[in-house]
């Protein structure tokens, strides 16, 4: 899909951040009337939750099978109670809660000689066994190749060095933006009271 312009991020983090909030205060996120068309293209996302600077929840859908605003919803729902390696966000924490939303090309298939650090994230599958890392957290931990096609085979469960053993390797791109550093506030006034549905999407939990 296209790049997003800086209104339609801010648009998605701020229904990134009434999910939130209706996610942890047992509140309904409105029925979204009006979307830019780029905004309704099927795409995937991940929505990652930071407190003082350290991951509070963070869970994503690969697959492009719903439009955009809508993963984003379902994304920030699932990040905020049902990450299983955290505790479900409490009300108290909500100031403290950054949010960054990545919004993923499609997948495709390389060899592991094609993967480029600090544009590519990965997804690694062997049978059922799969994991993901998103691009910024090789850049993060600064990786060479190797150790980030490593780490992901780890957390897919398998040997580290099964990317050169006949794992699937597959990149990704991602368009990452958060509160912080597109400078984003949250607009007054509330979206329409409407609950959104959940639906069953092909969930991944990367670091």
């Amino acid at each position: 899909m296209s790049p997003l312009n800086v209104e339609e991020k801010a648009f998605l983090l701020l229904l990134a951040r009434k999910s939130l909030e209706a996610a942890v205060c047992n509140g309904k996120v409105g029925t979204i009337v009006e979307v830019s068309p780029a905004l309704q293209v099927s795409a995937g996302a991940f929505v990652s939750l930071h407190k003082r600077g350290h991951l509070r929840g963070c869970i994503g859908y690969v697959q492009p099978t719903h439009p955009l605003h809508r993963t984003v919803v379902e994304a920030t729902m699932a990040s905020a109670l049902h990450d299983a390696r955290f505790e479900p966000v409490r009300p108290e924490e909500l100031p403290e809660i950054e949010i960054e939303i990545s919004v993923l090309s499609r997948l495709q298939e390389v060899h592991p000689e094609e993967v480029q650090v600090g544009t590519h994230g990965l997804m690694i599958s062997q049978g059922q066994a799969r994991g993901l890392l998103l691009p910024q957290v090789a850049i993060e931990h600064q990786w060479e190749r190797e150790r980030f096609l490593e780490e992901t085979c780890r957390k897919a469960g398998l040997p580290p060095a099964a990317w050169r053993f006949g794992a699937k390797v597959e990149v990704f791109t991602a368009e990452v933006f958060n509160e912080r550093f597109l400078g984003f506030e949250p607009m007054e006034g509330d979206l329409p009271a409407t609950p959104v549905l959940p639906h069953p999407l092909e969930k991944l939990l990367p670091d």
